[in-house]
């Protein structure tokens, strides 16, 4: 028995993640997620899509390091919208895809990918996500420091 519990103490950490949760051990990021959009839908939109309007419900972000599980955005401010993640792996792109109501004027789910911003950085680079089939989205990295790379 003593043989075992030796063993099982020597390589109990093989293969398993760091005790921050990351397999690769570089840790996680504070990243704070801003999308420059109406707070409000608008009603002309509403009334040319309204299916697409009501699956889309309030404007939301999918994270792509949480299986892309919808998370409400909050207003935080005039047209702007906001979400706040302390669990973004660094050092790996990351995906993430905005749906808000107003874009389903210009894509069939709602998914934006314009004026959405990462700790103050543009993300600029399109990818595919998993939605309705593929909706377009958004990658980035992010450092320990925060600092972001669209």
């Amino acid at each position: 028995m003593a043989l075992v519990s030796i063993a099982l103490l020597a390589f109990g950490g093989a293969g398993c993640p760091n005790d921050d949760g990351n397999p690769t051990g570089s840790g996680f990021a504070r990243v704070t997620f801003q999308y420059l959009a109406p707070t409000v839908t608008d009603p002309d939109v509403a009334a040319q899509f309204p299916n697409c309007v009501q699956g889309v419900g309030q404007t939301h972000i999918h994270p792509g390091w949480r299986g892309f599980a919808r998370r409400d955005m909050t207003v935080a401010g005039q047209d702007r919208w906001e979400a706040v993640f302390d669990d973004v792996p660094v050092g790996t792109e990351q995906r993430i895809r905005i749906s808000d109501p107003n874009a389903c004027a210009s894509d069939p789910n709602g998914a934006s990918t314009d004026n959405v911003f990462a700790n103050g950085r543009r993300l600029t680079r399109i990818v595919p996500t998993p939605g309705n089939g593929q909706e377009p989205g958004l990658a980035f990295t992010v450092a320990a420091d925060g600092s972001v790379t669209p």
